[in-house]
């Protein structure tokens, strides 16, 4: 996600992290004051709500929603907004639309409680430009694998992934004009790329 400037970048096992780290550094180069965060996490509160994310569980599917967005709200009380109105565009690993593919698409939550939580938490804001790395669930979880910290939602079975994989790209064919699915199986410097000229295109 670019904030305004702003934004995310989602998708498991796409590169996210590193085309992340990279769009923040090249706007830095430019003169861009940059932010780079991620979710859930992104402040002291929300990463504490994090290693509950990703570490324990089963949870209820609402309740897993709910925190979610409460790391989500201290995020965005404590990082993003301080940084938009301090003039810093934010790009974050993660935001908002992670929930909705992932609790809404994957886990069932009804999209009327992502909606409620979304206006609560969020007071309106989103990205300017979300970005999807596409890839196949499965060279996903593999890429995801080979890095050895698999966390529980990449353990989660490949159908759970289809899923989402299908929730992103409701998400991006619902709100064409924030968002942009790009092709993630290259490498990174041609992601990197194709990245780079959405942002000078879009914002």
């Amino acid at each position: 996600m670019v904030h305004s400037r702003g934004g995310a970048i989602s998708g498991e096992g796409a590169g996210k992290s590193t085309q992340a780290r990279r769009l923040a550094a090249t706007l830095a180069a430019t003169g861009i004051p940059v932010l780079r965060t991620r979710e859930p996490g992104g402040s002291p509160g929300a990463e504490a709500v994090r290693r509950l994310l990703l570490g324990e569980g089963p949870w209820d599917n609402i309740a897993e929603c709910m925190l979610h967005f409460a790391a989500r709200r201290e995020h965005l009380a404590c990082t993003i907004r301080p940084a938009l109105e301090a003039g810093i565009w934010v790009i974050s690993d993660r935001f908002a639309d992670s929930t909705l593919a992932y609790q809404c698409y994957g886990q069932g939550v009804p999209r009327a409680a992502f909606d409620a939580l979304a206006a609560v938490a969020l007071e309106g804001l989103a990205p300017d430009l979300t970005l999807v790395l596409e890839i196949d669930p499965v060279e996903g979880l593999a890429r995801a694998a080979a890095r050895g910290d698999t966390n529980r939602y990449e353990a989660m079975e490949a159908s759970f992934h289809a899923r989402i994989r299908d929730g992103f790209r409701a998400i991006a064919a619902a709100e064409p004009q924030r968002c942009a699915l790009i092709d993630a199986t290259g490498g990174p410097e041609g992601v990197a790329a194709a990245i780079l000229h959405l942002v000078r295109a879009r914002l």
